[in-house]
């Protein structure tokens, strides 16, 4: 039996696609038969489609269902949302959080970031909280202030308990992001390294061991396996690779060998 903390996650993010229920079953059913025939303790896979969908999946087959977003409140006057128990309800286990393209369009702060998880843990699913800089960020040296900043916020008064063998983290530089382009895997390396001094600073040992790291950015088959590999992350967000099923498929495939 594989250990948890050698375990690699795999996580789709359809972000607003496709466009009706009738794609969205034929590209998770391709993928779901695949990832049925060669099952492995060793891999999570995850797909985290939009919520219009999720009550239409089984939540019991290979890929497990998350979600984009959801609010930090149970229930209440707030148009628009969805709580951490509508989401639970579904079958959803695991939840994007603070991913770059909501800090970017919909204003979303690092304080939100840390109520979202908060909600979501007591919600019983998996945070899955995203990370990283801008390129006129990058450019100006300020990266790994940025991630101090938003791991900081983000986990603040959470204690060990709480996300103990629960947190995921996923390093998604946001200038690499649908451009074709990767950092280096030596430079994702020392943001993993800096992500777990980071966490060693606000927990223990155990929480760093239990937390894995993933890397989300211009992920493909091709690349997939040196990203893992040679950077010592556990796994990987994929955005538009994950629509397309054997691509998906093709990226699991490389760490069931």
């Amino acid at each position: 039996m594989t250990q948890e903390k050698e375990k690699i996650y795999i996580v789709g993010n359809w972000k607003m696609n496709p466009p009706s229920l009738d794609d969205a079953e034929t590209i998770f059913d391709e993928m779901e038969n695949d990832a049925y025939r060669m099952r492995s303790d060793k891999i999570e896979a995850v797909i985290c489609m939009p919520y219009l969908f999720l009550s239409d999946f089984d939540a019991k087959g290979e890929i497990k269902l998350g979600a984009q977003n959801l609010f930090w409140e149970s229930r209440g006057a707030y148009t628009g949302e969805i709580s951490s128990e509508m989401l639970r309800k579904v079958g959803v286990k695991y939840v994007i959080i603070g991913h770059s393209e909501r800090r970017k369009y919909l204003g979303e702060t690092d304080e939100m970031v840390n109520l979202k998880i908060k909600a979501c843990l007591d919600g019983g699913m998996r945070p899955i909280l995203c990370v990283g800089e801008t390129l006129e960020e990058r450019k100006r040296g300020e990266a790994g202030e940025v991630i101090i900043r938003q791991l900081e916020q983000a986990l603040q008064d959470i204690t060990e308990k709480d996300i103990y063998g629960k947190l995921l983290i996923a390093y998604e530089p946001i200038w690499a992001i649908g451009s074709g382009t990767t950092p280096s895997t030596d430079d994702i390396m020392g943001v993993g390294l800096l992500i777990k001094k980071i966490i060693s600073k606000l927990y223990s040992r155990e929480i760093v061991d239990s937390t894995p790291i993933l890397y989300g950015g211009s992920v493909t088959s091709q690349n997939c396996f040196d990203l893992v590999d040679k950077t010592g992350l556990r796994g990987l967000l994929i955005g538009g690779a994950s629509l397309e099923a054997r691509e998906f498929v093709g990226i699991v495939k490389e760490f069931v060998k």
